[in-house]
Formats: C-alpha cells, structure tokens, sequence
C-alpha cells in the first residue's frame, strides 16, 4: 500500500490521527490499515489482523528488553510477573484510551451497535499501531513511543499499585477448564542457605509449564504460575 491508495477523507482520518499519536508516518496507508477493523474492511487481508500479530511482538521485545536493562538485580519470575502486566489485553486497552485511539478506528456499523467500541477492539488497534510504527521507522523509534506510556505502569506495578495474583488466576483457570488445582514443584534451587533461589514449576494434570527463578518460594511460584497463564494465552492463539 501507499499513500496514493487513500482518498482526500482517509487522508484526512489519518493525518489526525498521527497528529494525536505525535509521529509523522512516511507510508499513511500503514496508520490506516492499523486503525481498520476486519468488520470495516473489504477483505481480512486489508484489515489491521496481520499488523497486530507483529505488533503483538515487537511490544513484548520491547518491553523485555527496558525491563531486561533497567533492572539488572531481578529474577525471571520478577521481569515475568511485571512483564506479563505491561502486555496484558487491558493494559494495550488503556494505552489505546489515553492516546484517543477510539475516534479514528474504522469498524463495520454492528462492532458498536451498543454504542461503545469492545475493548479487546482498542487492545488490538494498540498493538497494529505499534507494528505500523516500527514498519515505517525502527525500533529505536517505537521504543521512544512507547517508553512515556510504559513507565508509569512499570512504576506501578513494582510498588505494588498494580499487583496481579498469578497464582489465584491459574487456580480458577485450572478448576474451570480441568477440575483440579495447579500443583507447584521446585526444580532447582541456588546460593547459601541464608540467601537460597528456587526454580519451580506450575503443573497441571500431567502437563507442567516453563519454570521460573525467585527469592523465596513463594516469589518463584507467582512466577511459574505467570508463565503457565502466558502458554494457557499462546494456545488460544
């Protein structure tokens, strides 16, 4: 696509809407195939599906890393459990809010019969923006997009303004779809008696999930908890 594909009203749909998001995009048709929804498209293939599946990534590297970098005292289970709050479906919701997202998505009449637009919807516009940015740019640039909305929720969640129970989460998960209660394994532990780390493990049935490191037992269990949640959301895929 390229800008000479979009008329005088979608030229001007997305010349706002870059102004809102305050980056210049070199190729607009990449801002308005991120802001159309599959119900407003003529076919899935013009609409923002694809854009968001890479979206979906270069937001959780991005995040990966700026955690991975800014915190080099934290264990897996700790960069898991903030990482895991930072993609969640309702934060790329509310990044979608604070930046006024909603007033540009193109959508097909019925996605807002009840007057609102689904918030899954937003999530979803979130991340094909971020993938249209890095397309357009790199990502360098999508790193300084992100980083003023990222912050604060990192912030939060590490004084605990934010804090998610990953362990009560699976529970429900693995009572509701299997009957039974996740059961937690150390696999390997590290260091003095007095300073020891513990590698665990969620499992559920006979099925046990990527194991994760914290400080105490109880850390390294939210974390292997967390880690299962984010496998439970990749089959879903």
């Amino acid at each position: 696509m390229n800008n000479t594909n979009l008329n005088p009203e979608e030229l001007d749909l997305v010349a706002r809407c870059q102004n809102r998001l305050g980056y210049q995009f070199t190729d607009l048709s990449l801002l308005y195939e991120a802001l159309t929804h599959s119900s407003g498209a003529a076919t899935r293939l013009k609409s923002n599906e694809r854009l968001e599946f890479l979206g979906d990534s270069v937001l959780g590297f991005v995040v990966c890393e700026l955690l991975f970098s800014t915190n080099p005292e934290w264990l897996e289970g700790e960069l898991t459990k903030i990482k895991s709050i930072v993609v969640s479906r309702k934060s790329c919701a509310e990044f979608a809010e604070d930046l006024d997202i909603v007033e540009f998505l193109i959508v097909g009449k019925g996605v807002t019969a009840n007057g609102e637009v689904p918030r899954s919807l937003l999530a979803n516009a979130f991340e094909s923006i971020l993938a249209a940015i890095y397309l357009d740019s790199d990502l360098a640039t999508v790193r300084e997009f992100l980083l003023p909305l990222v912050t604060p929720l990192i912030q939060d969640a590490v004084d605990g303004e934010s804090q998610v129970n990953f362990k009560s989460a699976l529970q429900q998960l693995a009572q509701k779809d299997f009957g039974v209660s996740p059961s937690y394994k150390v696999v390997a532990q590290k260091g003095p008696d007095h300073k020891k780390s513990f590698l665990v493990s969620a499992q559920i049935g006979k099925r046990s999930f990527s194991p994760a490191w914290g400080k105490n037992k109880k850390e390294a269990e939210q974390g292997a908890a967390a880690n299962a949640l984010e496998e439970f959301a990749i089959d879903d895929q």
